[in-house]
Protein backbone atom coordinates (compact mmCIF):
# COMPACT_ATOMS: atom_id res chain seq x y z
CA UNK A 1 0.00 0.00 0.00
CA UNK A 2 3.07 2.05 1.15
CA UNK A 3 4.57 2.00 -2.73
CA UNK A 4 1.07 2.43 -4.29
CA UNK A 5 1.09 5.95 -2.57
CA UNK A 6 4.57 6.75 -3.20
CA UNK A 7 4.48 5.94 -6.90
CA UNK A 8 1.03 7.59 -6.87
CA UNK A 9 1.95 10.91 -5.33
CA UNK A 10 4.94 10.88 -7.64
CA UNK A 11 2.63 10.36 -10.54
CA UNK A 12 0.51 13.26 -9.62
CA UNK A 13 2.70 15.20 -7.31
CA UNK A 14 -0.63 18.03 -5.82
CA UNK A 15 -1.35 14.75 -3.65
CA UNK A 16 2.22 15.28 -1.55
CA UNK A 17 2.08 19.15 -1.93
CA UNK A 18 -1.52 19.85 -1.24
CA UNK A 19 -2.09 18.55 1.92
CA UNK A 20 0.69 20.22 3.26
CA UNK A 21 -0.04 23.81 1.52
CA UNK A 22 0.39 26.79 4.47
CA UNK A 23 -2.46 29.41 4.45
CA UNK A 24 0.08 32.32 4.24
CA UNK A 25 0.46 31.24 0.40
CA UNK A 26 -2.78 31.25 0.04
CA UNK A 27 -2.60 35.28 -0.62
CA UNK A 28 0.32 35.53 -2.73
CA UNK A 29 -1.26 32.57 -5.25
CA UNK A 30 -4.48 34.23 -5.75
CA UNK A 31 -2.86 37.70 -6.13
CA UNK A 32 -0.53 35.88 -8.81
CA UNK A 33 -3.83 34.01 -10.35
CA UNK A 34 -5.75 36.97 -11.08
CA UNK A 35 -2.52 39.17 -12.57
CA UNK A 36 -1.65 35.75 -14.50
CA UNK A 37 -5.12 36.42 -16.02
CA UNK A 38 -4.93 39.61 -16.46
CA UNK A 39 -2.05 39.37 -18.40
CA UNK A 40 -3.76 36.66 -20.16
CA UNK A 41 -6.86 37.81 -21.16
CA UNK A 42 -5.26 40.54 -23.65
CA UNK A 43 -1.97 37.69 -24.60
CA UNK A 44 -4.55 34.93 -25.28
CA UNK A 45 -6.73 36.28 -27.62
CA UNK A 46 -4.25 37.70 -29.30
CA UNK A 47 -2.31 34.55 -30.05
CA UNK A 48 -5.25 32.70 -31.05
CA UNK A 49 -5.77 35.58 -33.46
CA UNK A 50 -2.12 34.71 -34.70
CA UNK A 51 -3.10 30.99 -35.56
CA UNK A 52 -5.94 31.87 -37.38
CA UNK A 53 -8.43 30.98 -34.66
CA UNK A 54 -11.35 32.77 -32.71
CA UNK A 55 -10.00 35.08 -29.96
CA UNK A 56 -12.08 33.04 -27.18
CA UNK A 57 -10.09 29.99 -28.04
CA UNK A 58 -6.48 31.28 -26.54
CA UNK A 59 -8.90 32.04 -23.43
CA UNK A 60 -10.37 27.94 -23.35
CA UNK A 61 -6.94 26.79 -23.81
CA UNK A 62 -5.20 28.76 -20.72
CA UNK A 63 -8.50 28.05 -18.37
CA UNK A 64 -8.89 23.93 -19.63
CA UNK A 65 -4.82 23.38 -19.81
CA UNK A 66 -3.41 25.57 -16.75
CA UNK A 67 -5.68 23.53 -14.04
CA UNK A 68 -4.92 20.64 -16.07
CA UNK A 69 -0.93 20.96 -15.80
CA UNK A 70 -1.24 21.87 -11.82
CA UNK A 71 -2.41 18.76 -11.04
CA UNK A 72 1.30 16.98 -12.79
CA UNK A 73 3.33 19.84 -12.31
CA UNK A 74 6.79 19.88 -10.85
CA UNK A 75 7.62 23.53 -11.54
CA UNK A 76 6.37 26.02 -9.10
CA UNK A 77 5.96 28.84 -11.31
CA UNK A 78 5.47 27.47 -15.53
CA UNK A 79 2.35 28.66 -16.53
CA UNK A 80 0.73 26.85 -19.54
CA UNK A 81 -1.31 28.55 -22.39
CA UNK A 82 -0.31 29.64 -25.87
CA UNK A 83 2.74 30.81 -27.40
CA UNK A 84 3.44 32.68 -30.23
CA UNK A 85 5.76 30.45 -32.30
CA UNK A 86 3.18 27.18 -31.94
CA UNK A 87 0.62 30.05 -32.89
CA UNK A 88 2.32 30.77 -36.14
CA UNK A 89 2.99 27.10 -36.39
CA UNK A 90 -0.14 25.90 -36.15
CA UNK A 91 -1.82 28.59 -38.84
CA UNK A 92 1.22 28.57 -41.07
CA UNK A 93 0.23 24.07 -41.72
CA UNK A 94 -3.54 23.80 -40.45
CA UNK A 95 -4.61 27.02 -42.61
CA UNK A 96 -3.71 24.81 -45.89
CA UNK A 97 -4.64 21.30 -44.68
CA UNK A 98 -8.74 23.08 -43.94
CA UNK A 99 -8.30 25.03 -47.21
CA UNK A 100 -10.36 27.63 -45.81
CA UNK A 101 -13.14 25.90 -44.16
CA UNK A 102 -13.34 27.51 -40.76
CA UNK A 103 -14.89 24.42 -38.48
CA UNK A 104 -12.45 22.17 -40.20
CA UNK A 105 -9.28 24.29 -39.36
CA UNK A 106 -11.01 24.39 -35.49
CA UNK A 107 -11.14 20.98 -35.46
CA UNK A 108 -7.39 20.46 -36.95
CA UNK A 109 -5.86 22.21 -34.33
CA UNK A 110 -7.61 21.04 -31.31
CA UNK A 111 -6.52 17.23 -33.12
CA UNK A 112 -3.20 18.97 -33.46
CA UNK A 113 -3.17 19.34 -29.43
CA UNK A 114 -4.37 15.90 -29.08
CA UNK A 115 -1.46 14.38 -31.19
CA UNK A 116 0.76 16.50 -29.16
CA UNK A 117 -0.78 15.16 -26.28
CA UNK A 118 0.12 11.74 -27.20
CA UNK A 119 3.45 12.57 -28.19
CA UNK A 120 3.83 13.60 -24.29
CA UNK A 121 2.79 10.40 -22.93
CA UNK A 122 4.57 8.03 -25.14
CA UNK A 123 7.70 10.31 -24.26
CA UNK A 124 6.53 9.76 -20.85
CA UNK A 125 6.40 6.20 -21.12
CA UNK A 126 9.35 5.92 -23.03
CA UNK A 127 11.69 8.05 -21.16
CA UNK A 128 13.21 10.38 -23.97
CA UNK A 129 13.52 13.49 -21.63
CA UNK A 130 17.18 13.31 -23.31
CA UNK A 131 16.24 12.58 -27.02
CA UNK A 132 14.68 16.23 -27.01
CA UNK A 133 18.03 17.63 -25.76
CA UNK A 134 19.06 17.38 -29.72
CA UNK A 135 17.06 21.00 -30.30
CA UNK A 136 19.78 22.91 -28.52
CA UNK A 137 19.81 26.34 -27.35
CA UNK A 138 21.44 27.35 -30.37
CA UNK A 139 18.95 26.00 -32.39
CA UNK A 140 16.09 27.74 -30.23
CA UNK A 141 17.43 31.07 -30.60
CA UNK A 142 17.88 31.23 -34.47
CA UNK A 143 14.27 29.59 -34.30
CA UNK A 144 12.68 32.21 -32.29
CA UNK A 145 14.80 34.90 -33.84
CA UNK A 146 13.53 34.04 -37.36
CA UNK A 147 9.98 33.11 -35.83
CA UNK A 148 9.76 36.88 -34.05
CA UNK A 149 10.36 38.84 -37.50
CA UNK A 150 8.12 36.41 -39.35
CA UNK A 151 5.36 36.78 -36.99
CA UNK A 152 6.11 40.68 -37.36
CA UNK A 153 5.74 40.44 -40.67
CA UNK A 154 2.35 38.64 -40.80
CA UNK A 155 1.33 41.39 -38.17
CA UNK A 156 2.39 45.11 -39.36
CA UNK A 157 -0.83 45.26 -42.22
CA UNK A 158 -2.99 44.73 -39.11
CA UNK A 159 -1.05 47.55 -37.59
CA UNK A 160 -1.22 49.71 -40.31
CA UNK A 161 -4.61 48.72 -41.37
CA UNK A 162 -3.44 47.36 -45.22
CA UNK A 163 -4.74 44.04 -46.81
CA UNK A 164 -1.16 42.75 -46.68
CA UNK A 165 -0.43 39.69 -48.73
CA UNK A 166 2.54 36.95 -49.27
CA UNK A 167 3.37 33.85 -48.88
CA UNK A 168 6.93 34.36 -46.78
CA UNK A 169 8.67 36.93 -44.91
CA UNK A 170 10.59 38.50 -48.27
CA UNK A 171 6.85 38.38 -50.44
CA UNK A 172 4.82 40.23 -47.08
CA UNK A 173 7.29 42.76 -46.85
CA UNK A 174 7.25 43.83 -50.58
CA UNK A 175 3.91 43.38 -49.99
CA UNK A 176 3.52 46.03 -47.48
CA UNK A 177 6.03 48.76 -49.15
CA UNK A 178 3.88 48.23 -51.99
CA UNK A 179 0.39 49.57 -50.52
CA UNK A 180 2.36 51.95 -47.71
CA UNK A 181 0.39 54.64 -49.25
CA UNK A 182 -3.02 53.26 -48.39
CA UNK A 183 -2.52 53.24 -44.84
CA UNK A 184 -5.52 53.74 -42.29
CA UNK A 185 -4.10 56.71 -40.56
CA UNK A 186 -6.82 56.03 -37.64
CA UNK A 187 -6.00 52.66 -37.33
CA UNK A 188 -2.57 53.58 -37.45
CA UNK A 189 -2.61 55.81 -34.52
CA UNK A 190 -4.38 53.06 -32.52
CA UNK A 191 -1.69 50.33 -33.19
CA UNK A 192 1.43 52.98 -32.64
CA UNK A 193 -0.07 54.44 -29.44
CA UNK A 194 -0.78 51.13 -28.20
CA UNK A 195 2.75 49.56 -28.94
CA UNK A 196 4.68 53.03 -27.40
CA UNK A 197 2.38 52.11 -24.35
CA UNK A 198 3.51 48.87 -24.15
CA UNK A 199 7.24 49.41 -24.18
CA UNK A 200 6.82 51.76 -21.78
CA UNK A 201 5.09 49.86 -19.85
CA UNK A 202 7.43 46.47 -20.24
CA UNK A 203 10.55 49.04 -19.03
CA UNK A 204 8.73 51.44 -16.10
CA UNK A 205 5.79 48.70 -14.70
CA UNK A 206 7.32 45.26 -15.74
CA UNK A 207 4.83 42.57 -14.21
CA UNK A 208 1.90 44.80 -14.39
CA UNK A 209 -1.26 43.92 -16.25
CA UNK A 210 -0.51 47.19 -18.64
CA UNK A 211 -2.25 45.22 -22.03
CA UNK A 212 -5.82 44.82 -19.72
CA UNK A 213 -5.11 48.98 -19.44
CA UNK A 214 -4.38 49.56 -23.00
CA UNK A 215 -7.35 47.06 -23.93
CA UNK A 216 -9.69 48.44 -21.73
CA UNK A 217 -8.85 51.87 -23.27
CA UNK A 218 -8.74 50.98 -26.38
CA UNK A 219 -12.29 49.30 -26.37
CA UNK A 220 -13.62 52.09 -24.71
CA UNK A 221 -12.11 54.74 -27.29
CA UNK A 222 -13.66 52.41 -30.50
CA UNK A 223 -16.91 52.34 -28.75
CA UNK A 224 -17.31 56.14 -27.40
CA UNK A 225 -16.37 57.54 -30.93
CA UNK A 226 -17.63 55.02 -33.32
CA UNK A 227 -13.88 54.10 -34.67
CA UNK A 228 -15.33 51.48 -36.29
CA UNK A 229 -16.72 53.67 -39.38
CA UNK A 230 -13.45 54.88 -40.23
CA UNK A 231 -11.78 51.25 -40.99
CA UNK A 232 -11.08 50.25 -37.64
CA UNK A 233 -11.41 46.40 -37.56
CA UNK A 234 -12.40 45.04 -33.95
CA UNK A 235 -12.79 41.35 -32.53
CA UNK A 236 -16.25 40.76 -32.72
CA UNK A 237 -18.87 38.79 -30.83
CA UNK A 238 -17.30 36.79 -28.24
CA UNK A 239 -19.40 33.99 -26.48
CA UNK A 240 -19.74 33.80 -23.03
CA UNK A 241 -19.66 30.76 -20.80
CA UNK A 242 -17.11 28.00 -21.99
CA UNK A 243 -17.43 25.56 -24.81
CA UNK A 244 -18.65 22.08 -24.17
CA UNK A 245 -15.77 19.07 -23.61
CA UNK A 246 -15.70 16.99 -27.43
CA UNK A 247 -13.07 14.19 -29.05
CA UNK A 248 -12.25 16.73 -32.08
CA UNK A 249 -12.57 14.94 -35.78
CA UNK A 250 -10.26 14.49 -38.48
CA UNK A 251 -9.97 13.21 -41.76
CA UNK A 252 -7.58 10.20 -42.28
CA UNK A 253 -6.29 11.94 -45.54
CA UNK A 254 -5.11 15.11 -42.93
CA UNK A 255 -3.24 12.24 -40.61
CA UNK A 256 0.58 12.40 -42.21
CA UNK A 257 0.19 16.55 -42.05
CA UNK A 258 -1.10 16.31 -38.49
CA UNK A 259 1.61 13.93 -37.49
CA UNK A 260 4.61 16.43 -38.98
CA UNK A 261 2.44 19.40 -37.55
CA UNK A 262 1.80 17.88 -34.27
CA UNK A 263 5.52 16.21 -33.34
CA UNK A 264 6.89 20.05 -34.40
CA UNK A 265 4.88 21.49 -32.05
CA UNK A 266 5.62 18.57 -29.18
CA UNK A 267 9.18 19.16 -29.53
CA UNK A 268 9.03 22.96 -29.64
CA UNK A 269 6.85 23.00 -26.54
CA UNK A 270 8.77 20.55 -24.20
CA UNK A 271 12.00 22.14 -25.17
CA UNK A 272 10.69 25.97 -24.18
CA UNK A 273 8.51 25.15 -21.42
CA UNK A 274 11.54 22.76 -19.49
CA UNK A 275 13.81 25.93 -20.32
CA UNK A 276 11.48 28.45 -18.53
CA UNK A 277 10.77 26.00 -15.61
CA UNK A 278 14.58 25.64 -15.02
CA UNK A 279 15.19 29.04 -15.34
CA UNK A 280 12.64 29.61 -12.07
CA UNK A 281 13.45 26.78 -10.31
CA UNK A 282 16.99 27.75 -10.43
CA UNK A 283 16.22 31.45 -8.96
CA UNK A 284 13.84 29.21 -6.01
CA UNK A 285 16.40 26.76 -5.21
CA UNK A 286 13.92 23.72 -6.26
CA UNK A 287 14.52 21.19 -8.64
CA UNK A 288 12.39 20.36 -11.89
CA UNK A 289 11.86 16.84 -13.23
CA UNK A 290 12.11 16.53 -16.86
CA UNK A 291 10.32 13.57 -17.11
CA UNK A 292 7.45 14.63 -15.07
CA UNK A 293 7.26 17.58 -17.12
CA UNK A 294 5.68 15.34 -20.08
CA UNK A 295 3.00 14.00 -18.06
CA UNK A 296 2.52 17.40 -17.30
CA UNK A 297 2.12 19.34 -20.94
CA UNK A 298 0.31 16.28 -22.14
CA UNK A 299 -2.48 16.91 -19.47
CA UNK A 300 -2.16 20.51 -20.75
CA UNK A 301 -2.44 19.61 -24.68
CA UNK A 302 -5.37 16.58 -23.92
CA UNK A 303 -7.77 19.15 -22.44
CA UNK A 304 -6.66 21.84 -24.83
CA UNK A 305 -7.67 19.82 -27.32
CA UNK A 306 -11.01 18.48 -25.75
CA UNK A 307 -12.09 21.84 -25.39
CA UNK A 308 -11.87 23.41 -28.49
CA UNK A 309 -7.90 24.56 -28.06
CA UNK A 310 -4.74 24.15 -29.92
CA UNK A 311 -1.60 23.09 -28.67
CA UNK A 312 -0.08 24.58 -25.41
CA UNK A 313 3.11 25.04 -23.89
CA UNK A 314 5.24 26.91 -20.72
CA UNK A 315 6.28 30.55 -21.88
CA UNK A 316 9.15 32.49 -20.13
CA UNK A 317 6.89 35.64 -20.22
CA UNK A 318 3.73 34.14 -18.70
CA UNK A 319 5.62 32.59 -16.12
CA UNK A 320 7.64 35.52 -15.67
CA UNK A 321 4.24 37.47 -14.59
CA UNK A 322 3.24 34.36 -12.50
CA UNK A 323 6.47 34.54 -10.68
CA UNK A 324 7.07 37.92 -10.30
CA UNK A 325 3.58 38.14 -9.04
CA UNK A 326 4.79 35.80 -5.79
CA UNK A 327 3.25 32.57 -7.06
CA UNK A 328 4.04 29.66 -4.34
CA UNK A 329 2.67 26.94 -5.73
CA UNK A 330 0.87 25.92 -9.07
CA UNK A 331 -2.57 26.76 -7.57
CA UNK A 332 -1.83 29.87 -8.91
CA UNK A 333 -2.94 28.39 -12.18
CA UNK A 334 -6.02 27.01 -10.63
CA UNK A 335 -7.22 30.75 -9.22
CA UNK A 336 -5.91 32.40 -12.48
CA UNK A 337 -8.13 29.80 -14.25
CA UNK A 338 -11.29 30.71 -12.07
CA UNK A 339 -10.86 34.53 -12.94
CA UNK A 340 -10.70 33.46 -16.67
CA UNK A 341 -14.21 32.05 -16.40
CA UNK A 342 -15.64 34.67 -14.34
CA UNK A 343 -14.47 36.85 -17.52
CA UNK A 344 -16.03 34.61 -19.97
CA UNK A 345 -19.16 34.50 -18.72
CA UNK A 346 -19.72 38.17 -17.45
CA UNK A 347 -17.12 40.76 -19.55
CA UNK A 348 -17.13 39.29 -22.75
CA UNK A 349 -19.72 41.69 -23.90
CA UNK A 350 -16.81 44.56 -23.22
CA UNK A 351 -14.45 43.35 -25.13
CA UNK A 352 -16.47 43.15 -28.77
CA UNK A 353 -14.81 46.32 -29.80
CA UNK A 354 -11.63 45.94 -29.15
CA UNK A 355 -9.00 46.51 -31.97
CA UNK A 356 -6.92 44.17 -33.79
CA UNK A 357 -4.40 46.50 -34.12
CA UNK A 358 -4.29 46.54 -30.30
CA UNK A 359 -3.70 42.78 -30.99
CA UNK A 360 -1.14 43.29 -33.62
CA UNK A 361 0.72 45.55 -31.08
CA UNK A 362 0.87 43.04 -28.05
CA UNK A 363 1.99 40.27 -30.10
CA UNK A 364 4.56 42.59 -32.06
CA UNK A 365 5.92 43.42 -28.34
CA UNK A 366 5.75 39.85 -27.21
CA UNK A 367 7.95 38.60 -29.95
CA UNK A 368 10.56 41.34 -29.97
CA UNK A 369 12.18 39.64 -27.05
CA UNK A 370 12.33 37.01 -29.33
CA UNK A 371 15.10 38.61 -30.93
CA UNK A 372 18.61 38.61 -28.87
CA UNK A 373 21.53 40.13 -30.82
CA UNK A 374 23.73 40.53 -27.58
CA UNK A 375 23.06 36.39 -27.51
CA UNK A 376 24.05 35.72 -31.26
CA UNK A 377 27.21 38.45 -30.63
CA UNK A 378 27.94 35.85 -27.72
CA UNK A 379 27.73 33.01 -29.51
CA UNK A 380 30.18 34.24 -32.44
CA UNK A 381 32.83 34.62 -30.18
CA UNK A 382 32.07 31.33 -27.97
CA UNK A 383 31.83 28.93 -31.08
CA UNK A 384 31.52 29.55 -34.57
CA UNK A 385 29.88 25.72 -34.75
CA UNK A 386 27.06 26.55 -32.58
CA UNK A 387 26.69 30.69 -34.31
CA UNK A 388 26.55 28.72 -37.28
CA UNK A 389 23.66 26.44 -36.13
CA UNK A 390 21.51 29.52 -34.91
CA UNK A 391 22.17 31.48 -38.40
CA UNK A 392 20.88 28.25 -40.20
CA UNK A 393 17.51 28.00 -38.11
CA UNK A 394 17.32 31.57 -38.33
CA UNK A 395 17.36 31.78 -41.95
CA UNK A 396 15.40 28.56 -42.22
CA UNK A 397 12.51 29.99 -40.85
CA UNK A 398 12.56 33.05 -42.53
CA UNK A 399 12.73 31.62 -45.74
CA UNK A 400 10.65 27.97 -45.72
CA UNK A 401 8.76 28.53 -42.79
CA UNK A 402 8.25 27.88 -39.31
CA UNK A 403 7.78 24.15 -39.59
CA UNK A 404 10.00 23.25 -42.48
CA UNK A 405 12.60 25.71 -40.38
CA UNK A 406 12.53 23.92 -37.62
CA UNK A 407 13.41 20.63 -39.22
CA UNK A 408 16.01 22.25 -41.19
CA UNK A 409 17.54 23.48 -38.16
CA UNK A 410 16.90 20.14 -36.44
CA UNK A 411 18.73 18.53 -38.77
CA UNK A 412 21.54 21.05 -39.34
CA UNK A 413 22.18 20.77 -35.69
CA UNK A 414 23.42 17.33 -36.00
CA UNK A 415 25.06 17.10 -38.86
CA UNK A 416 26.98 20.30 -37.52
CA UNK A 417 27.48 17.98 -34.59
CA UNK A 418 28.71 14.91 -36.99
CA UNK A 419 30.94 16.86 -38.67
CA UNK A 420 32.96 17.91 -35.31
CA UNK A 421 32.79 13.98 -34.13
CA UNK A 422 33.92 13.07 -37.62
CA UNK A 423 37.43 14.61 -37.20
CA UNK A 424 38.16 15.09 -33.33
CA UNK A 425 41.17 16.69 -31.86
CA UNK A 426 43.58 14.28 -31.08
CA UNK A 427 45.97 15.60 -28.33
CA UNK A 428 49.39 14.49 -27.99
CA UNK A 429 50.61 14.23 -24.23
CA UNK A 430 52.75 15.28 -21.67
CA UNK A 431 52.94 15.44 -18.20
CA UNK A 432 52.37 18.36 -15.95
CA UNK A 433 55.66 19.19 -13.66
CA UNK A 434 55.64 18.09 -10.43
CA UNK A 435 52.46 15.86 -11.26
CA UNK A 436 50.97 12.59 -12.23
CA UNK A 437 48.34 14.44 -15.12
CA UNK A 438 48.50 14.58 -18.57
CA UNK A 439 47.78 17.45 -20.73
CA UNK A 440 47.72 18.50 -24.52
CA UNK A 441 51.67 19.46 -25.20
CA UNK A 442 50.11 21.83 -28.23
CA UNK A 443 48.55 23.94 -26.01
CA UNK A 444 51.52 23.45 -22.91
CA UNK A 445 54.73 23.49 -24.28
CA UNK A 446 56.13 23.40 -20.95
CA UNK A 447 54.93 19.63 -20.30
CA UNK A 448 56.91 16.93 -19.66
CA UNK A 449 57.67 14.70 -22.62
CA UNK A 450 59.70 11.36 -22.87
CA UNK A 451 61.73 10.14 -25.41
CA UNK A 452 60.92 7.14 -27.46
CA UNK A 453 57.19 7.28 -25.39
CA UNK A 454 54.40 8.54 -27.32
CA UNK A 455 51.14 9.47 -25.27
CA UNK A 456 48.08 10.33 -27.03
CA UNK A 457 44.37 10.75 -26.13
CA UNK A 458 41.29 10.67 -28.92
CA UNK A 459 38.92 13.27 -27.13
CA UNK A 460 35.82 11.69 -28.70
CA UNK A 461 34.26 8.70 -28.75
CA UNK A 462 35.61 6.30 -31.18
CA UNK A 463 32.70 5.06 -34.12
CA UNK A 464 32.86 3.53 -37.47
CA UNK A 465 32.47 7.46 -38.89
CA UNK A 466 35.75 8.43 -37.69
CA UNK A 467 38.08 6.05 -37.10
CA UNK A 468 39.70 6.30 -40.37
CA UNK A 469 40.60 9.99 -39.52
CA UNK A 470 41.79 8.82 -36.07
CA UNK A 471 44.05 6.82 -37.57
CA UNK A 472 45.25 8.36 -39.83
CA UNK A 473 45.97 11.59 -37.24
CA UNK A 474 47.72 9.48 -35.31
CA UNK A 475 50.16 7.60 -37.25
CA UNK A 476 51.22 10.87 -39.03
CA UNK A 477 51.74 12.52 -35.76
CA UNK A 478 53.72 9.26 -34.78
CA UNK A 479 55.91 9.63 -37.64
CA UNK A 480 56.53 13.34 -37.05
CA UNK A 481 58.19 12.64 -33.82
CA UNK A 482 62.22 13.67 -33.56
CA UNK A 483 63.10 10.69 -31.87
CA UNK A 484 62.30 6.73 -32.79
CA UNK A 485 59.19 5.96 -30.96
CA UNK A 486 59.40 2.81 -28.89
CA UNK A 487 55.68 2.49 -27.00
CA UNK A 488 52.73 4.39 -27.92
CA UNK A 489 50.19 4.58 -25.28
CA UNK A 490 46.25 5.59 -25.95
CA UNK A 491 44.21 7.28 -22.97
CA UNK A 492 40.75 6.22 -23.70
CA UNK A 493 39.47 8.40 -20.64
CA UNK A 494 37.74 10.95 -22.89
CA UNK A 495 36.61 8.08 -25.19
CA UNK A 496 33.31 6.90 -23.29
CA UNK A 497 32.07 4.72 -26.37
CA UNK A 498 33.55 2.96 -29.38
CA UNK A 499 31.94 0.64 -31.76
CA UNK A 500 33.13 -2.01 -33.48
CA UNK A 501 34.63 -0.10 -36.35
CA UNK A 502 35.97 1.98 -33.36
CA UNK A 503 37.32 -1.55 -31.82
CA UNK A 504 38.92 -3.03 -35.22
CA UNK A 505 41.03 0.26 -36.00
CA UNK A 506 42.46 -0.05 -32.51
CA UNK A 507 43.62 -3.61 -33.72
CA UNK A 508 45.01 -2.27 -37.31
CA UNK A 509 46.89 0.38 -35.14
CA UNK A 510 48.80 -2.70 -33.04
CA UNK A 511 49.80 -4.46 -36.16
CA UNK A 512 50.41 -1.29 -37.94
CA UNK A 513 53.09 -0.26 -34.91
CA UNK A 514 53.93 -3.57 -34.54
CA UNK A 515 55.45 -3.94 -38.29
CA UNK A 516 57.58 -0.61 -37.15
CA UNK A 517 59.22 -2.23 -34.47
CA UNK A 518 56.28 -0.11 -31.49
CA UNK A 519 54.45 -1.03 -29.44
CA UNK A 520 51.42 -0.38 -28.23
CA UNK A 521 48.95 -0.23 -24.96
CA UNK A 522 45.62 1.96 -23.96
CA UNK A 523 44.78 2.72 -20.76
CA UNK A 524 42.37 4.90 -18.49
CA UNK A 525 39.20 2.60 -20.17
CA UNK A 526 35.79 2.90 -19.56
CA UNK A 527 33.95 0.15 -17.79
CA UNK A 528 32.07 -0.13 -21.36
CA UNK A 529 34.92 0.21 -23.57
CA UNK A 530 36.69 -2.81 -22.29
CA UNK A 531 33.80 -5.02 -22.82
CA UNK A 532 33.64 -3.93 -26.14
CA UNK A 533 37.69 -4.96 -26.08
CA UNK A 534 37.25 -8.15 -24.65
CA UNK A 535 34.07 -9.13 -26.52
CA UNK A 536 35.51 -8.56 -29.78
CA UNK A 537 38.97 -10.47 -28.17
CA UNK A 538 41.03 -6.94 -29.05
CA UNK A 539 41.98 -7.10 -25.66
CA UNK A 540 44.47 -9.81 -25.97
CA UNK A 541 46.41 -8.07 -28.62
CA UNK A 542 46.19 -4.98 -26.80
CA UNK A 543 48.01 -7.12 -23.85
CA UNK A 544 45.02 -6.94 -22.06
CA UNK A 545 42.71 -4.23 -20.46
CA UNK A 546 42.07 -3.55 -16.70
CA UNK A 547 40.49 -0.48 -14.57
CA UNK A 548 44.09 -0.86 -13.07
CA UNK A 549 45.97 0.17 -16.15
CA UNK A 550 46.70 3.89 -15.17
CA UNK A 551 48.27 6.08 -17.65
CA UNK A 552 50.83 7.51 -14.81
CA UNK A 553 51.67 3.94 -14.10
CA UNK A 554 52.42 3.18 -17.72
CA UNK A 555 54.89 6.62 -18.02
CA UNK A 556 56.74 5.25 -14.63
CA UNK A 557 57.31 1.55 -15.62
CA UNK A 558 58.78 3.18 -19.19
CA UNK A 559 61.19 5.56 -17.20
CA UNK A 560 62.32 2.94 -14.86
CA UNK A 561 62.87 0.67 -18.01
CA UNK A 562 65.33 3.46 -19.93
CA UNK A 563 67.10 3.82 -16.49
CA UNK A 564 70.49 2.14 -17.42
CA UNK A 565 72.04 -0.49 -15.07
CA UNK A 566 75.09 -0.07 -12.90
CA UNK A 567 77.99 -2.75 -14.34
CA UNK A 568 78.70 -4.46 -10.87
CA UNK A 569 82.56 -3.72 -9.41
CA UNK A 570 84.97 -6.17 -10.58
CA UNK A 571 86.67 -7.71 -7.48
CA UNK A 572 90.93 -7.23 -7.67
CA UNK A 573 93.06 -10.09 -7.26
CA UNK A 574 94.54 -10.34 -3.64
Amino acid sequence: MKNFLLRLTQLIPIIDWLPRYQVTWLWPDLIAGITLAAYAVPVAMAYATLAGLTPQTGLYCYIFSGIAYALFASSRHLSIGPTAAISVMVASVGGSMAAGNPSSYAAIAAMTAGMVAAFCFLAWIMRLGSFVNFISESTLLGFKAGAALSIASMQLPTLLGVPGGGNNFLERLTVILQQLGSINVTVLALGIGSLLLLLAGDRFLPGRPVALVIVILSTGMVSIFGLTEHGVSVVGVIPPGLPSLEVPSFRIEQIEGLLELAFACFLLSYVESIAAARTFAKIHHYEVNPRQEFLGLGAANLVAALGHGYPVAGGLSQSAVNEKAGARTPLSLVFASISLVIVLYFFTGMLRNLPASVLAAIILVAVSGFVKTDDFKRLWHISRLEFNVALVAFMGVLLLGILKGVTVSAIASLLFLLRMLARPHVSVLGRIHGSTRFSDSARHPTNEKFPGLFLFRVEAPLLYFNVNAVNATILEAIHNEKSPIKLAVCDLSTSPYIDAAGARMLEHLVGELEREGIQFKVAEAHSEVRDILRITGISESLGGVSRHIALADIVEDFEREQIPLTPPLKRGRL
